[in-house]
């Protein structure tokens, strides 16, 4: 089932252009700061700033994918508080008037790889299923509703994670010519990373959102993205649930990885050359013949799908009508600090 929430208004038609920034309303423990890009001028960004504002040339055209369930947690606890503050700093400080294209996880997530591994994402799903049923659950319509008075879609397809829909409809943007920024803190999404995709990342310790690029990528790890999905088969991914192979083969870590890969390529190619003749030290020659299938099922379930059964629209590529964003921001966050102070006077009540 496709679930798609399309905005109460209609999206404003345009070319792209550098907007102005606007002001949100926010409480007063959320500290904005002007810069979301890497404070070095040599980040890679294709931001630039102008008049202290920051933006884009005027021929650029991006389209923003917000990777929404992540920003509905603060912690490991789910928090629509998170949620207004994150969605207040990124209309205001980074897509301004660029398409935005809201995805969230639909129920069940992808069945195919907890099936192949069972901790895949165990502890996030055990928090999806308190989305579903619980606090959170309750709350989507709000959050949905949010999204539809700022005039941005929103995606929900059964049975799929966020991540494999922003991966197919991201092929599917770029085919139009538009560049893509996905706003989202999951890795995974590095794999996608090139001159037409960027990352933008929620950073809690700083209160903004930061720019991650091609550059940035090859600077941390000297190497192309296409090996992301390859590396982190081998080492593991701590926050999916997917193990590498260093309690398995102790020594083969990130160092001995990237070595690897850089010289024969993709995780596929090294474990084919791996079987006819020694690519490195013998303990990694043993560990990469001896457990290969167990590393090409790491491959399996890391690799995003771009086979979603989702079509982008054209009205999802215009430029976005903010004229509500404000209101509906500083709304939405009254309500949660209402129902805050209700819910304590009824337990101060209930304890008393």
């Amino acid at each position: 089932m496709v679930e798609v929430s399309v905005p109460i208004k209609p999206f404003l038609c345009g070319s792209s252009h550098l907007p102005v920034c606007r002001k949100l309303l926010v409480t007063k423990t959320w500290k904005f700061c002007g810069v979301v890009s890497s404070s070095s001028s040599s980040c890679g960004c294709n931001t630039g700033r102008i008049d202290g504002q920051v933006g884009l040339p005027k021929k650029t055209r991006r389209v923003f994918f917000l990777d929404v369930n992540p920003l509905c947690y603060a912690g490991s606890k789910p928090s629509l508080h998170s949620f207004a503050r994150w969605v207040s700093l990124f209309f205001n400080q980074v897509s301004l008037s660029d398409p935005v294209i809201a995805v969230v996880d639909g129920e069940r997530g992808n069945e195919h790889r907890r099936q192949l591994l069972p901790s895949y994402k165990t502890h996030r799903w055990k928090f999806l299923r308190q989305f579903s049923k619980g606090h959170v659950g309750r709350s989507h319509g709000a959050i949905t509703n949010v999204f539809r008075k700022c005039n941005v879609p929103v995606i929900k397809i059964e049975g799929h994670e966020a991540d494999d829909v922003i991966a197919t409809l991201v092929e599917q943007v770029l085919h139009t010519g538009y560049q893509v920024v996905i706003a989202s803190p999951d890795k995974d999404f590095k794999q996608l990373l090139s001159e037409d995709v960027q990352i933008v990342m929620p950073l809690d310790d700083l209160e903004r959102w930061s720019f991650y690029t091609l550059k940035h990528y090859m600077a941390q790890y000297n190497c192309d993205p296409c090996c992301d999905l390859s590396l982190r088969c081998i080492v593991g991914d701590q926050a999916d649930g997917v193990p590498g192979i260093q309690h398995l083969a102790p020594g083969f870590g990130q160092k001995t990885a990237l070595k690897l890969l850089k010289k024969h390529g993709s995780l596929e190619n090294l474990l084919n050359v791996a079987s006819v003749r020694t690519v490195g030290r013998q303990y990694a020659q043993d560990a990469l013949t001896k457990y290969a299938d167990y590393l090409r099922r790491n491959y399996e379930i890391l690799s995003l799908r771009r086979d979603v059964n989702v079509q982008l629209k054209e009205e999802w590529l215009v430029t976005r009508d903010t004229s509500n964003d404000s209101k509906t921001l500083s709304n939405f966050i009254k309500f949660l600090e209402e129902t805050e102070k209700f819910s304590h006077k009824n337990g101060s009540i209930s304890n008393g």
